[in-house]
């Protein structure tokens, strides 16, 4: 037998630089190989949104999971909730199924992390797989991203709207306002966040933000909107031309600029 061929693999997470990867990449790597860890704990519209990459690419993507659950790992972990000291959902929900997809195989993973980011995404430890950074070694910013995006009729997520980071519903890098707005247009999974914060195998308190619960949070959802239009304005001001989806990260980004997960953000 042969030697097999090196795969080629690229992560989708229904954020817009791995879509404009997608974009970039599909015809000149025929072959390449689409994956979304699906979490089962993810917006509605970022099914849409994949649906809606799929459809205009005309791609395959794998649906990458962890079968016994978010739930299955919230007991393990002794009802500690995910937080930035304790990702061990990025770990099991995302790391090992992607590791387990590709096996010993020979790969090449293609990270949509941009030029003008200081960041390197998640890199595999696994000697078998190479990464590459194509916009890094294209020179490719937040403004090309935009354009392949809007020149492929792909457009953005609709949860740019009120969110400017892909991941779980109810992902702790989530900003204060992303909190108050996912209350609002999903009530129901806000209703399920704040279940997992009442309910723990071993009784101890733990919440989704650092020091308030999601109730007290949305007790106060009034002043936080307030803080976010000013800020909204000043921002608008500042730079006119900005898009709206674009003065909406640079806002939550004064309020909170820690790097979220680097599997489940691009």
């Amino acid at each position: 037998m042969g030697k097999k061929p090196v795969r080629h693999i690229l992560g989708l997470s229904g954020g817009k630089d791995s879509t404009a990867l997608a974009i970039l990449l599909h015809k000149e790597i025929p072959k390449m190989e689409y994956f979304f860890c699906d979490t089962h704990k993810e917006l509605p519209e970022t099914y849409e949104y994949l649906d809606r990459i799929k459809a205009r690419l005309g791609i395959k993507i794998h649906y990458l999971e962890e079968k016994r659950g978010f739930d299955h790992w919230l007991d393990v972990y002794g009802g500690v909730l995910p937080s930035p000291k304790m990702r061990w959902c990025t770990k099991q929900m995302k790391i090992i199924p992607l590791e387990k997809f590709i096996g010993d195989d020979e790969a090449i993973s293609y990270i949509g992390i941009r030029a003008d980011e200081n960041r390197d995404g998640y890199i595999s430890t696994k000697p078998n797989i190479k990464p590459v950074f194509p916009f890094k070694e294209q020179g490719l910013v937040k403004e090309d991203i935009i354009r392949l995006l809007e020149d492929s009729g792909i457009g953005l997520p609709d949860y740019y709207r009120w969110r400017s980071r892909s991941g779980c519903f109810f992902c702790f890098f989530q900003r204060k306002y992303e909190w108050v707005m996912l209350a609002q247009e999903h009530p129901d999974l806000f209703a399920e966040a704040v279940k997992y914060e009442q309910e723990h195998s071993d009784g101890r308190h733990y919440t989704w933000t650092q020091g308030e619960t999601l109730l007290e949070l949305i007790a106060r959802k009034d002043e936080i909107v307030a803080e976010h239009e000013k800020a909204m304005t000043r921002e608008k001001k500042a730079v006119p031309n900005r898009t709206l989806a674009e003065a909406l990260a640079e806002v939550l980004d004064e309020e909170d600029d820690s790097l979220p997960c680097l599997m489940c953000h691009l």
